[in-house]
């Protein structure tokens, strides 16, 4: 896990071949990256769905199974990392050796931090221009607060970049860039790197003490009685109780520094029997239930992802916590309280499957044959039911409208919205009904645009796309009194209604049409009444300025007159609807937009160039706090016709370190100037008496 561009699937793509997993290396640049495997990926040179596979290596004699996933660094694709960061023990945090700490790394390490996920920081691209290892150490102090414990130091650097120290063993690493599964020799330190690595041994033991209190008494006694195994089993448990984070570093891209980086992996990250029982909570009690990392207990599993092949169907990514399920068994879902049988079993290569019997505690598999399953669902014997934590996902925070090219793509695109929904927690589709577009909401525009181009693809559908409409709404601030006469001759029956209205705002709080017959006498029958209220309701879905909906109105029937053949509640209504059409320009409307609570999280030296934005933006700012770690948080409300394409503009402001939540507040009216040019642009027409 990291920011974008760090090396996380160059570094994925040389543990697969370095673990036997695949033959030859293939290179993201070159689209030919095992576990990029989507087109879209292959073409943008970036990851977007994190891709799960399952790998050996030999270590200490023994052979250890490594479930590695590897995930997205782009902030669009941050609930990628958000899943699979439930299901994982531990975590490689890549860094850039030149762009050391980039602000997606602060993201992606506070989602490990809520997890309780340990980590192993990995500084890449040590050959480049620019690169230092020991300050990218730092910054992962001053920046993420961690404890970062240097376990090598790196010999040269950028172009004479040639291996690494190894400060337990205190040897020397030196690789060449060749593709053999043994690319390295060992020899001793150079010596001119003698005293620096005895100095930062000596630290790296100081803090292995600190997690040990047995090898703290023993290093004060005689810190050189302390053995290299001591040192690794103190270095593993203050790693796995999240003390500290050791450091490495190398060049995937030179494959350099990815074999020891995965003895690493062996020596500190945890096993599941060392993260022990997971906890849950049985369903039908509501009691606090354990799940041991054993075969023989009672199966119990999170669903974690669901994904669309086009030959397999749906797949259930699962990581499995405790006992052993069968490919044809059947599980409880918790969530539905119903079973459901696993038709097949697969462990997965990226988005190759391959079939399997069986899968036990700690194992990540996909399973098919789920009729109803989301993620976050928990699946275990029915016999023994338990709920685990499921995922919080952000809500989407940008949105598209989108149409149909064609008749033949509108089923089509309905029931691939629906596919992609399923699959993206993160992406969500509506109808808005005052529109009547379909809008689809994501993390971001390249999030929008990835599910565009995967419409068009894989299931084949054309759309147009553009902004999403502004409800505006209109308003009436001014009481006026009307009198409306509908005649029309037509030959025999004719149509009559005359009617006088005071037309003016609603009462505070009040929404709709707030209606009050005062006629006296029966000037106006009873009868037709009923049509006067229901032609102001119908004449309300338009106002007079640019045909939006006016929301609230109140109308008093004064007086008025009937014939008595002529009038009907028909005329009554139409007169209702002409009188609104008349009197609404004389009584000041108004045009009114959507105003949103904003809240943005920055740090603070970006402040002041958030703020003006905001003030350019008729932003009004209502608060300015605080947080614990030093943050600022802007409240503000700001116009929703304002704030489209926001969220791209805010994180170039902020170099991606800001974050901004935003939800609807109230209406306000529009400036008369910025009104002019709305109306103007709507191109509404009213309907003409004779339409009527």
């Amino acid at each position: 896990m990291t920011h974008i561009d760090a090396g996380k699937t160059t570094t994925s793509e040389r543990i697969l071949y370095y673990t036997g997993k695949t033959h030859r290396i293939g290179e993201v640049h070159e689209g030919a990256a095992t576990m990029d495997w989507m087109v879209q990926e292959q073409e943008r040179g970036i990851t977007i769905t994190s891709a799960a596979t399952t790998a050996f290596w030999h270590y200490g004699g023994d052979v250890y199974q490594i479930n590695l996933i590897d995930t997205p660094g782009h902030v669009d694709f941050t609930v990628e990392v958000e899943r699979s960061l439930r299901v994982l023990d531990g975590t490689i945090a890549t860094f850039c050796a030149v762009g050391r700490v980039q602000p997606q790394s602060e993201t992606v390490w506070r989602q490990a931090d809520k997890y309780g996920v340990p980590k192993i920081a990995y500084v890449n691209k040590m050959d480049r221009v620019g690169a230092d290892f020991l300050a990218c150490v730092e910054e992962i102090h001053t920046k993420l607060g961690a404890h970062a414990v240097p376990l090598v130091l790196p010999i040269g650097a950028e172009d004479k970049f040639q291996g690494i120290v190894d400060l337990i063993s205190r040897k020397a690493i030196y690789y060449d860039s060749g593709e053999e599964l043994v690319n390295y020799e060992v020899k001793e330190v150079p010596a001119d790197m003698t005293a620096e690595v005895e100095q930062w041994r000596e630290k790296l033991v100081e803090a292995a003490a600190e997690c040990d209190e047995a090898l703290m008494e023993k290093y004060f006694e005689d810190p050189d009685s302390v053995s290299e195994e001591e040192i690794i089993a103190a270095l593993r448990k203050g790693t796995i109780s999240m003390q500290i984070v050791p450091a490495t570093c190398g060049s995937s891209f030179k494959n350099k520094g990815v074999q020891f980086l995965l003895d690493a992996v062996m020596r500190y990250l945890p096993s599941p029997l060392d993260k022990g029982a997971v906890h849950g909570t049985n369903p039908r009690t509501g009691d606090e239930v354990l799940r041991s990392p054993n075969a023989d207990e009672p199966f119990c599993g999170l669903v974690f992802k669901i994904a669309t092949d086009p030959y397999v169907g749906r797949l259930a990514f699962m990581r499995a916590y405790s006992g052993r399920v069968d490919a044809g068994s059947y599980v409880y879902n918790t969530r539905t309280g119903k079973k459901e049988r696993i038709a097949r079993l697969y462990q997965m290569h990226s988005n190759h499957q391959n079939p399997i019997d069986f899968v036990e505690a700690g194992d990540i598999c996909a399973a098919v044959g789920f009729k109803d399953l989301r993620t976050g669902d928990t699946v275990c014997d029915e016999g023994h039911p338990v709920t685990l934590e499921s995922m919080i996902f952000p809500d989407p925070v940008i949105g598209i409208a989108v149409e149909p090219k064609t008749q033949g793509d509108l089923d089509k695109l309905g029931v691939a919205l629906a596919k992609l929904a399923e699959e993206d927690p993160t992406f969500t589709v509506k109808s808005d009904h005052e529109t009547g577009q379909t809008i689809i909401s994501g993390m971001g525009e390249l999030h929008l645009d990835i599910i565009v181009d995967r419409l068009r693809r894989e299931f084949g559908v054309e759309i147009n796309q553009g902004a999403p409409q502004v409800n505006y709404k209109e308003a009436v601030t001014a009481t006026v009194q009307h009198r409306e006469v509908f005649k029309k001759q037509t030959g025999g029956r004719g149509k009559f209604a005359d009617i006088i209205v005071e037309i003016g705002p609603a009462d505070p709080g009040v929404t709709g049409l707030q209606f009050d017959n005062q006629v006296k006498g029966g000037n106006v029958p009873k009868e037709y009444v009923p049509s006067v209220q229901k032609g102001f309701e119908a004449a309300m879905a338009n106002g007079c300025l640019a045909g939006y909906e006016v929301p609230s109105l109140k109308v008093t029937l004064l007086d008025g007159s009937f014939h008595p053949v002529d009038s009907d509640q028909l005329s009554f209504e139409i007169a209702a609807r002409m009188a609104f059409r008349h009197a609404c320009p004389k009584a000041k409307p108004v045009l009114l937009e959507p105003i949103m609570n904003l809240e943005v999280v920055t740090p603070e030296e970006y402040m002041g160039d958030i703020v003006g934005d905001l003030n350019r933006r008729r932003g009004q700012i209502n608060a300015m706090d605080s947080t614990a770690n030093g943050a600022r948080i802007i409240k503000a409300f700001v116009p929703l016709s304002e704030q489209f394409g926001y969220v791209t503009v805010l994180r170039t402001l902020s170099s991606g370190r800001a974050t901004s939540t935003m939800s609807f507040d109230h209406y306000s009216e529009v400036a008369p100037n910025l009104a002019k040019d709305i109306i103007e642009k709507s191109g509404y027409r009213p309907i003409a008496d004779d339409e009527m």
